[in-house]
Formats: structure tokens, C-alpha cells, sequence
């Protein structure tokens, strides 16, 4: 017989992985934006902002979704299974 809590760490082994994703997304959104801003403080322009920005948003869901397919592709592998 399994106990309570031997459950609820497996349950949070599995999905431990996926619990930064948000996070790393949001702070390489944030960053950018950041960046964008000091440039255009820097350099007196108006376009960095969104350069910068449109370029976060663009490397922040390419992480989470190549981040995403590694992982399941390691539970893939780790199951026996094929993707």
C-alpha cells in the first residue's frame, strides 16, 4: 500500500520540470523589454523598445516550446514509449 505522500512527490517529480516555464518565459520578456528601453535611452530612439520586445517574445516561446518538446521527449524515452 502506497502512502499519501509517496504519491504527491511523484505527482510533483513529474511535473517539477514544467513549473518554471511561466517564469523563464516572463523574465525573458521582461528582459528584453529592459534592454530595448535602455537602448533607446542611450541612443535618443523611439524603435528598440519594440525591437527588443518583438525579439523576447519571439526567443521566449521558442525556449518554452523546444524546452516543452525535450521534456516530453525524455518521459517518452524514460517510459518506453515512442513519441
Amino acid at each position: 500500500m502506497t502512502k499519501p505522500e509517496d504519491s504527491i512527490a511523484e505527482s510533483l517529480k513529474a511535473v517539477g520540470p514544467y513549473m518554471g516555464l511561466g517564469i523563464q518565459l516572463a523574465v525573458t520578456i521582461v528582459g528584453m523589454v529592459f534592454l530595448g528601453q535602455w537602448l533607446d535611452q542611450k541612443y535618443e530612439t523611439g524603435y528598440w523598445l519594440w525591437i527588443c520586445a518583438v525579439g523576447g517574445v519571439a526567443i521566449g516561446i521558442y525556449n518554452f516550446i523546444k524546452t516543452v518538446m525535450d521534456l516530453e521527449r525524455r518521459n517518452a524515452k524514460k517510459n518506453g514509449t515512442k513519441e
